[in-house]
């Protein structure tokens, strides 16, 4: 399955799971939600914020080109996003206690993210066969028409009559 699809499903059902994450975290663990709403003011008050707002395929993707060896860039995403971010002041500082505390929210939350996890992993078992399927009919004709284009637009490196080797 090419790499888009993947991570096209693979994004959606993450955000199926950090809903119900975030529901169960407002409800149940107060310490976890303050700390969360702090960072949530101190992430609007950053002036620029170039990986927010994204459709789910596009999350977690690298926001910057790769680097071209000797060729620098003028400025980065990324740099600019970074710049931004040391203009907002530090979280306050949590006391020891507060911070184990804190450590045991995390690890509830964790859990119940794992639970909420293997539950759509579960649900998304029974469709198993119609997923593979329309893997089949939508996604591997476009492979395959992508990979025939590839093939006719290359040249045959050791074929006598073709510009490359002629050259």
């Amino acid at each position: 399955m090419p790499h888009g699809v993947q991570h096209g499903l693979s994004t959606r059902l993450k955000a199926i799971v950090d809903l119900s994450v975030a529901q169960y975290t407002a409800r149940n663990l107060p310490m976890l939600q303050r700390e969360l709403d702090q960072q949530s003011a101190r992430n609007r008050a950053r002036s620029y914020r170039p990986t927010e707002g994204l459709d789910p395929e596009f999350e977690g993707l690298p926001i910057d080109p790769d680097p071209v060896p000797g060729a620098p860039f003028l400025f980065t995403l990324s740099g600019m996003a970074n710049d931004a971010d040391a203009a907002v002041p530090a979280l306050p500082p949590l006391s020891d206690e507060a911070k184990a505390a804190l450590r045991q929210e995390v690890g509830l939350a964790d859990d119940y993210a794992n639970l909420v996890g293997r539950e759509v992993c579960t649900l998304l078992l029974a469709h198993r066969l119609r997923i593979q399927q329309a893997v089949r009919d939508l996604v591997e004709p476009q492979v395959e028409a992508l990979l025939e284009e590839l093939s006719r637009s290359l040249d045959a490196p050791f074929d006598p009559g073709s510009p490359s080797s002629t050259g």
